[in-house]
């Protein structure tokens, strides 16, 4: 396994980190449980949670809640991870009542860190993140919450998920104003079908050095065997529209790619995200213990300067603003 420090903080992560939203979808406690401890065995030690992932009628926290109870069977389980969750999302607890809906208040990021730390069965987060954007609640408001958090030992570091680049550059100046870390990491959709990143986000979290962890590294299952051979089905069914055509374009392009290079789409999807210099690290989802392997191929991959050329070819690049879209 690679490490690499957690933007410029001094925290070392692995360069995967081990996405868990399937916990209680689509796998159970126990293949959930499986998944964890080959991600640890394979040297991956930074986990993401969120306390509104797991069954999708109400949010329960049952993601939380399985993490919790594999930490609780020892064996350093907890004490060698790297543990993230979230706060931001409607959580269905009566006892929230006019607070209940989504949003970060000083109010409900307490009490949902509070909640999310019963059912994980641990005293305290090393990095909690907004889930989202949250404009109705002050900069100043957030700041004041999470640094308490901070002091009071319960949070290490702070991150933000699907901001825009200006919203966390403003939040990251107030916190510069306060003496204050700031925004340690920002969680992002980046992948080789959905370049949009580069316009702002990726640069301005590199110019503040806040670590960029992607999420959907390939793209909903599209850049993978299975989802490629899905897509030409439903090509020959007539159901594909004209983007989704040209899209498919593109992945008949990568597929020859990945063939001569003699890897996995996956794999190849992977390793372009660990080799990127924006990327600190792909967010995993795994259904199975077995794919914590393949996924961990993608650093015994060495993709040439050629090779991320020919992959710019395939997927454009977005390119930095103004540049990318003024001249």
């Amino acid at each position: 396994m690679e490490y690499t420090h957690l933007g410029r903080s001094g925290l070392m992560v692995s360069k995967l980190c081990l996405g868990t939203m399937a916990f209680g979808n689509s796998c159970d406690e126990k293949e959930s449980h499986r998944i964890m401890d080959a991600a640890l065995d394979a040297g991956i030690n930074f986990f993401d949670t969120a306390d509104n992932y797991g069954k999708a009628t109400h949010n329960e926290g049952i993601t939380e809640t399985i993490i919790g109870r594999w930490f609780k069977q020892g064996g350093g389980r907890r004490e060698r991870v790297v543990l993230t969750t979230k706060v931001h999302e409607e959580m269905h607890n009566p006892y929230d009542g006019p607070n209940s809906p989504s949003g970060l208040s000083a109010y409900k990021v307490r009490r949902h860190l509070r909640d999310s730390m019963a059912r994980l069965q641990t005293d305290h987060i090393e990095l909690y993140f907004m889930h989202h954007i949250d404009r109705s609640t002050s900069w100043e408001e957030m700041w004041d919450v999470f640094e308490q958090l901070y002091r009071d030992g319960l949070i290490d570091y702070v991150g933000t998920s699907n901001h825009p680049a200006w919203y966390f550059t403003m939040g990251q100046e107030k916190a510069n104003q306060r003496h204050f870390f700031g925004i340690a990491a920002e969680q992002h959709l980046y992948n080789l079908l959905t370049r949009q990143a580069e316009l702002e986000v990726l640069p301005a979290a590199k110019k503040q050095g806040i670590a960029i962890m992607t999420w959907s590294p390939l793209a909903g299952g599209r850049l993978t065997a299975a989802g490629f051979e899905s897509m030409k089905a439903r090509n020959e069914a007539g159901q594909l529209t004209p983007a989704q055509q040209k899209t498919l374009e593109q992945l008949k392009q990568f597929d020859t790619f990945c063939k001569d290079l003699g890897v996995a789409q996956e794999v190849a999807g992977l390793a372009w995200q660990v080799r990127n210099p924006y990327v600190t690290c792909p967010l995993i989802g795994v259904n199975c213990a077995e794919q914590i392997e393949s996924s961990v191929k993608a650093l015994e991959v060495k993709l040439t300067p050629e090779a991320m050329r020919q992959l710019d070819e395939i997927f454009p690049r977005m390119g930095e603003a103004p540049e990318a879209y003024a001249w």
